[in-house]
């Protein structure tokens, strides 16, 4: 019998959770930043976002994979749905906490390895830099678990959870989101938004 939240999971996945393979097809729908994306996902999964976003389907965190489905609606479909706008963070507190109780429960371990990694992004989200640590901590267990294959894949990966970490670690906050969240940005802050690769 087919789970509520399959489409969404085939839709972020691919037909595989190999980790090379689901890179390999669905990279630029994880990272890339499209408008027909964008409204894919709004077309779709906007409805389920807004009962995420509410505090509902709390019943998907009964498995695993479903756990998954409701982290992916609160921290990753928001960013694509509600982009350059304030709600595309509206999701972060209660995936975070959701995590949190999922990892405590063992669930990510139940898990593909690149099914976790959209489990550990919301740490790496996360503007609290005992999170930041978790995340890393988190992504270095996969490289040391990694295939020979995927070991360039899941080190990548392990680099921009260390990146991300070493922002919060200096600024507290990731100055990127300044504009967006309607915080003013510090001299230092400006400065390091002219560097390369600065807004991830």
């Amino acid at each position: 019998m087919s789970q509520p939240w399959q489409s969404l999971l085939e839709w972020w996945f691919g037909p595989s959770v190999q980790a090379a393979e689901a890179a390999n097809a669905r990279t630029k729908l994880w990272f890339g930043k499209r408008d027909s994306q964008d409204a894919e996902a709004r077309e779709r999964f906007g409805d389920w976002v807004e009962q995420a976003l509410a505090g509902q389907l709390l019943e998907w965190q009964e498995q695993p994979e479903g756990w998954l489905a409701l982290i992916l609606l609160l921290d990753q479909l928001p960013r694509m749905i509600f982009r350059d706008d304030p709600r595309g963070f509206s999701g972060d507190a209660l995936a975070q906490q959701y995590v949190q109780t999922g990892i405590a429960q063992g669930k990510d371990q139940q898990l593909a390895p690149i099914q976790r990694v959209f489990i550990y992004l919301v740490l790496e989200h996360s503007e609290d830099l005992r999170l930041q640590d978790q995340a890393v901590a988190a992504f270095t267990e996969l490289l040391n678990q990694a295939s020979a294959s995927e070991q360039s894949l899941f080190a990548d990966y392990l680099d921009y959870a260390e990146r991300h970490q070493r922002v919060i670690a200096r600024f507290q906050r990731f100055p990127h989101r300044n504009k967006v969240l309607s915080r003013p940005s510090s001299d230092q802050e400006l400065l390091f938004l002219q560097e390369p690769g600065s807004r991830f």
